[in-house]
């Protein structure tokens, strides 16, 4: 089966800022050509290593971002080596790129010389503020878009004396990296149509700030600020806790607590299965939850009842909780259909039988170490045009040859 972008070429100046967006394409068939300096792009350095030990192609980071690359190297400071990335740029369909602004223009690289080099290319530039903007050339840092941009603010705990707190992954990159990649599928198919070509400026800190779930627009609509809370959406207001101790004191998340007549009967059913319904006095509170044919919240303040039946089944999970592992709770909500997750670790979540199940595992093989290893794989799957890691990442100006070979140098 044919992948989905088979037959695009895209080249990439290397950026862990932009690593993921091309990634992101090069899983799903893209010819992505990333371009280090000579001595190798920073993120070869970054560790997890390989056993522990430091070295150039031996950093998990680099391999993680890079997978299904061709690399190359050039000194855009050297004039030869920049007439050898003009011919490999008029040879792409897309340009992705996440250089200080300014950069590439000093390079005569700019995005005027860029559209000389080829008409309908699709260029990408994706920048803490944007290319062109009135802070375009402030310093940021992942951290620092997260945090400018409102996601951090969300993310905390109950307890504002504790400081808020980032999300891990470099989501503040990836955040931006998913716009670009969607704005720049949008772009080729506006290519398709017009055979123009377009430059897509994206800015991380407003990438980060629509991802506030309704934070800004509570704002400007309502005039009210949300506060962050401990492992729940950031609300003006707070809401019930929806983190449970479990009995191996794990916890998991369960969301509001239960909202439909049958999500009561089961918690009601498995209190009996456990047998510990007689240490619930409340349990017939369950019942009438059971037996209500809605699940009205909107009337909660006004109905006592409810409130009393809202409450019950709360102390109901956080009684099943008390008895169970983690998982075992997590499991066992999902079968009786209560949106439960367990918060697992990263080992965990490679252990999950449900990723091992839907094939998330992927092995890729590293000739030159004579062994292979598994990485994530694809959070989708296409019938038609199918995800998948076709190489290891390139190790440093692997594809010098084969690349340059093919445009004449």
């Amino acid at each position: 089966m044919t992948a989905a972008l088979e037959g695009l070429r895209v080249v990439e100046l290397s950026s862990e800022r932009s690593a993921w967006a091309g990634k992101l394409l090069a899983d799903m068939g893209a010819e992505v050509i990333v371009v280090e300096p000579p001595g190798g792009d920073p993120m070869r350095s970054y560790e997890p290593f390989l056993d522990d030990v430091p070295g150039l192609e031996r950093s998990l980071y680099w391999w993680h971002y890079n997978t299904s690359k061709l690399g190359v190297t050039l000194d855009l400071t050297h004039p030869s080596d920049r007439a050898k990335f003009a011919r490999l740029i008029a040879s792409a369909d897309m340009f992705i790129e996440a250089q200080a602004p300014g950069y590439l223009e000093s390079m005569q690289l700019g995005e005027r010389e860029l559209c000389e080099l080829r008409e309908d290319l699709i260029s990408i530039s994706i920048t803490p503020f944007g290319a062109r903007d009135p802070r375009s050339a402030d310093p940021a840092t992942d951290l620092t878009v997260l945090a400018g941009g409102g996601p951090v603010w969300n993310c905390g705990y109950d307890d504002h004396s504790l400081p808020p707190v980032r999300g891990g992954g470099n989501q503040g990159y990836h955040t931006a990296c998913h716009y670009a990649v969607m704005s720049a599928l949008v772009a080729l198919l506006v290519r398709e149509q017009t055979g123009v070509g377009q430059h897509i400026d994206v800015n991380m800190h407003a990438a980060a700030n629509v991802t506030t779930e309704a934070g800004s627009y509570d704002w400007l609509v309502a005039g009210g600020t949300v506060q962050r809370q401990t492992g729940r959406h950031a609300a003006q207001h707070p809401t019930l806790p929806t983190q449970i101790a479990c009995a191996d004191g794990r916890h998991v998340n369960t969301g509001v607590p239960p909202t439909r007549p049958d999500h009561y009967r089961a918690v009601h059913d498995w209190l009996h299965e456990l047998g510990i319904a007689d240490e619930f006095p409340e349990a017939f509170l369950l019942e009438l939850g059971a037996d209500r044919e809605f699940i009205d919240l909107s009337k909660i303040l006004e109905d006592p009842e409810l409130q009393a039946i809202f409450g019950a089944g709360r102390e109901a999970q956080n009684l099943i909780a008390s008895r169970l592992s983690a998982y075992e709770f997590f499991v066992g909500s999902q079968r009786r259909g209560l949106p439960v997750g367990a918060i697992l670790s990263p080992d965990e979540v490679m252990d999950d039988p449900h990723f091992a199940a839907r094939g998330f595992h992927v092995e890729v093989e590293h000739p030159e170490l004579g062994r292979s290893f598994v990485y994530p794989g694809a959070p989708y799957r296409f019938e038609r045009s199918p995800w998948r890691i076709s190489r290891r990442a390139p190790r440093l100006g692997e594809h010098n040859a084969v690349v340059f070979d093919a445009l004449g140098d």
